[in-house]
């Protein structure tokens, strides 16, 4: 297919109709390659965006992705298992079920991406952690998850490719929010990555980027029918994210919650999680799920997971006194409380309210590229549903100097409301798709 031709791939979409794969291959190809110009993309992912796409349209746009860089072959590594956050507050899942996963036999070889906005990175995180590196050799990566069953790296850019190109042209005309733009970007690198079984934690609420649960429910089961098709196990867990998860948000402080949790002494919803998704996916690996999650929670309460991440630590040049003595953390050295207006309940603490206020400190970015401070952050030192008294400290802010303190108060005091009963309690796990 020529670039002359390029004008009749718009105008079929256009018109609803559904490309075949060979003609997903010549736009999205050319477009990696250069040969096609950003403003025919542009009027087609536009139309993509009115008109959508067939479910087997959808799987072979992701595929095409997946195939226009490298390809990463896990195929010598046992039981090979990837996990992928679709972005929250206080979201430090990975850091906990990735070592749970290598105690329990499974091998975690992935990639993981820096925060952006209110949204935190994995990576970040674990560069709170001295010396601790992400850049591995391919031979390295790969020998590391065979030997402690863990690795984890940045995302090349040389793995799918024409995602990076789509999604920086998408950001620019207002196709962000399409839904089988959105699941092909996120499954194209995730079958880009090899690993056979996919648990997907689909963020549903203010902190995500899915506000409505029927939302969520369409995202989960498009990213789970591509994964399907494409041969691979994939499942979908969708987890609230009105509320940040666990008590701390943040870099360093996320961190810390983690090793807690490593040690069997977590926030209960935090604990909960990473163990309904550790039994996602050993129930896609074919164990019944009442013996999964008793496996599990013995990797929490007897300290395997934790070994693992030590191990995992060390392997990749970071300083292993930290995971044993998480104090020598570098925590930002100034407080201030948000206290609560009235007496009553906590009813509601806005995710968002908490990651921008993360952000206002330092400890995001607005911007790739941009340097973040890891020691800020804020802590939930209430849920909703728990009692305070007016002036009680609900949420406590760690600054540095007092940047960006003002606004950080700011927004927290708005996403903080109280009242004179309690809520119900609202669910962690909202639905499955599998």
């Amino acid at each position: 297919m020529t670039p002359a031709s390029i004008p009749d791939l718009i105008r079929k979409k256009r018109d609803g109709e559904a490309h075949p794969r060979a003609e997903l291959e010549a736009l999205i190809l050319g477009y990696t390659r250069g040969d096609v110009p950003d403003y025919q993309v542009s009027a087609w992912l536009m139309a993509v965006y009115l008109r959508g796409m067939t479910p087997q349209e959808t799987a072979d746009l992701t595929m095409v992705m997946a195939e226009s860089g490298d390809l990463m072959d896990l195929g010598e590594l046992p039981r090979t298992v990837d996990k992928h956050s679709t972005g929250g507050v206080g979201d430090k899942t990975s850091l906990i079920l990735t070592p749970m996963l290598a105690a329990l036999g499974l091998t975690v070889a992935k990639m993981s991406g820096r925060g952006l906005a209110h949204t935190g990175g994995t990576i970040d995180k674990l560069e709170s952690i001295p010396g601790w590196t992400s850049e591995l050799s391919e031979e390295r990566f790969t020998s590391q998850a065979r030997g402690i069953g863990l690795s984890l790296v940045g995302q090349s850019k040389d793995l799918a490719p024409a995602d990076g190109k789509l999604y920086a042209l998408r950001d620019v005309t207002a196709t962000v929010d399409c839904l089988p733009l959105i699941a092909s970007s996120i499954m194209s690198k995730k079958l880009a990555s090899g690993a056979h079984t996919v648990v997907l934690d689909v963020k549903v609420g203010a902190g995500a980027f899915m506000r409505t649960l029927e939302d969520g429910r369409g995202l989960a089961r498009a990213m789970v029918d591509i994964g399907t098709r494409a041969g691979r196990q994939v499942r979908a867990v969708l987890t609230d994210m009105d509320t940040p998860l666990g008590h701390m948000a943040g870099n360093s402080v996320e961190v810390i919650e983690a090793l807690d949790t490593l040690r069997g002494h977590g926030p209960h919803d935090l604990t909960e999680l990473c163990v309904a998704l550790a039994v996602e996916a050993l129930a896609a690996q074919g164990e019944d799920s009442a013996q999964a999650e008793t496996r599990a929670r013995a990797t929490l309460r007897g300290g395997s997971a934790l070994a693992k991440f030590r191990a995992f630590v060390a392997a990749q040049g970071g300083d292993p006194t930290y995971v044993d003595d998480p104090s020598r953390f570098d925590v930002a050295p100034g407080r201030a409380d948000v206290p609560a207006p009235a007496a009553g309940y906590v009813q509601r603490i806005d995710a968002l309210s908490v990651g921008r206020a993360v952000l206002a400190l330092g400890g995001g970015r607005e911007r790739k590229g941009e340097a973040i401070d890891h020691g800020v952050g804020v802590e939930l030192l209430k849920k909703p549903g728990e009692a305070v008294t007016v002036g009680e400290a609900v949420m406590r802010v760690y600054h540095r100097g007092g940047r960006g303190l003002d606004a950080a108060l700011a927004l927290l005091a708005e996403g903080l409301s109280v009242g004179p009963d309690a809520p119900a309690p609202e669910a962690l796990i909202l639905d499955r798709v599998n």
